[in-house]
């Protein structure tokens, strides 16, 4: 279940309603799916082959067809990012720069953890939000913030899409993290 760290507090918010009820505050959308669906084999599994992959889609595929319904969505994939992905840590630099998105960025984790860093309104500031395997996060557009992984580097996780390029991003110079 995602837990809320609010860095200029350190106030750690946890709590499936309490989650919720603090990222709608911020006009974050939070869900949560049920992880029992998912197959033994997949759920430590980070390095996937698109069978894999296709999988894991077509397991969730009424979640998903539902997400894509309500807020527009017209592509998704998955995405997974371990020490055995190439150019790791390059990925994660350009993940970890602080932007916005002309759409929000919606995330279904399957997989491993991982944290987004977003900004709040102006009386909260930048809060994270560490994410595990049925967390479901949405950050509106035009909001700024970032997407890291915990200590352990692993992360599986079905992106949803608007525009055909996908992920687009425009850096926010000095967010006074």
């Amino acid at each position: 279940m995602a837990e809320i760290v609010i860095r200029n507090t350190n106030e750690r918010i946890s709590g499936e309603e309490n989650v919720r009820q603090f990222l709608n505050s911020q006009e974050v959308v939070y869900e949560h799916w049920n992880m029992d669906k998912l197959p033994q084999e997949l759920q430590e599994q980070f390095s996937l082959s698109d069978d894999d992959k296709k999988r894991i889609l077509d397991i969730f595929d009424e979640e998903i067809r539902d997400l894509a319904a309500r807020r527009g969505y017209k592509i998704w994939d998955v995405i997974t990012l371990s020490e055995s992905t190439p150019n790791l840590e390059e990925l994660l630099q350009k993940f970890e720069e602080v932007h916005t998105h002309t759409e929000d960025e919606i995330r279904a984790i399957v997989g491993g953890k991982g944290i987004f860093i977003i900004k709040g309104a102006e009386d909260v500031g930048y809060f994270n939000v560490e994410l595990e395997p049925g967390d479901v996060i949405s950050v509106p557009e035009n909001t700024p913030h970032f997407f890291t992984l915990m200590d352990n580097k692993q992360i599986v996780a079905v992106r949803l899409f608007i525009e055909a390029n996908g992920w687009i991003a425009t850096p926010v110079p000095n967010p006074g993290l």
